[in-house]
């Protein structure tokens, strides 16, 4: 599940396209709330036909503005680094303004509807017509 409203607001967050694929291919391993993704860099690169580097300089663009988190992993068992864990509370902070604002706008949407369906509409009939008068159009 992706919000939407990173999508639409994408401009707004200051999010190029290749970010949002990259936060998208962040989400797809992203299962558990208490458990972050851990896609390696080249996992990505891969599935958007980019260079590691590519990916390594937006992820690294997108930590320093603060929409996401990264926190190393080592394994003893594995003897070096692992992928890194990328955390979205940067991401989900910035985007909650946006997300009031459309829930906001889709509550106004809804109650002007149902204002709309209230209102008292004219009620058509049909009038016959008026039998025509023999004396019209005869001068006096």
């Amino acid at each position: 599940m992706f919000p939407s409203v990173v999508l639409e607001r994408q401009n707004a967050l200051g999010l190029e396209a290749i970010d949002v694929n990259i936060l998208l291919q962040l989400a797809r391993y992203w299962w558990f709330s208490d458990n972050p993704p851990r896609p390696s860099k080249a996992a990505i690169a891969r599935a958007l036909n980019i260079s590691v580097s590519t990916v390594r300089k937006h992820v690294a663009r997108m930590e320093g503005e603060g929409l996401i988190r990264r926190q190393e992993r080592y394994s003893s068992k594995h003897k070096g680094q692992q992928p890194n864990a990328y955390h979205f509370d940067g991401l989900i902070e910035k985007c909650t303004p946006f997300a009031l604002e459309t829930i906001q706008e889709r509550e106004r949407h809804k109650k002007e509807n149902q204002d709309r369906t209230k209102r008292k509409r004219p009620r058509l009939s049909v009038v016959p017509s008026p039998t025509p008068d023999p004396d019209r159009g005869k001068s006096a």
